[in-house]
């Protein structure tokens, strides 16, 4: 079954445009080492939470929007050579990020449900 990397981060209003560009070039990246298919959403109707929520996760601060993506990969073992490869390609090593990486949440995970 696919195996999924999944991103949230905070992103600068300003940098909005930026960051579009920015993760079109490592969508591309990422598809010539192997992902099937790169999502990226721009928060719209993202509420704040009382105890958790995905601005509290990535410390939303003002004039800034939470974006959630993720990358959908044949498996686990062409994801993990294919991000290895993505990582050191000079094309992700130009780029400089248009938002904060210490604030980003990330994580693999096995799909369990693809209805």
């Amino acid at each position: 079954m696919n195996y999924v990397d999944g991103f949230v981060v905070a992103v600068p209003n300003a940098k909005k445009e930026e960051y579009k560009k920015f993760a079109l070039d490592a969508a591309t990246v990422f598809k010539d080492y192997g992902a099937m298919r790169v999502v990226e959403c721009w928060g719209h109707d993202v509420p704040d939470g009382k105890v958790t929520s995905f601005p509290m996760a990535v410390k939303l601060q003002s004039e800034e929007t939470v974006v959630f993506s993720w990358i959908i990969w044949p498996n686990k073992e062409v994801r993990d050579q294919g991000m290895e490869k993505s990582m050191e390609d000079p094309r992700m090593q130009s780029s400089d990020m248009p938002f904060d990486g210490k604030r980003m949440i990330f994580g693999g995970f096995e799909m369990m449900i693809d209805e």
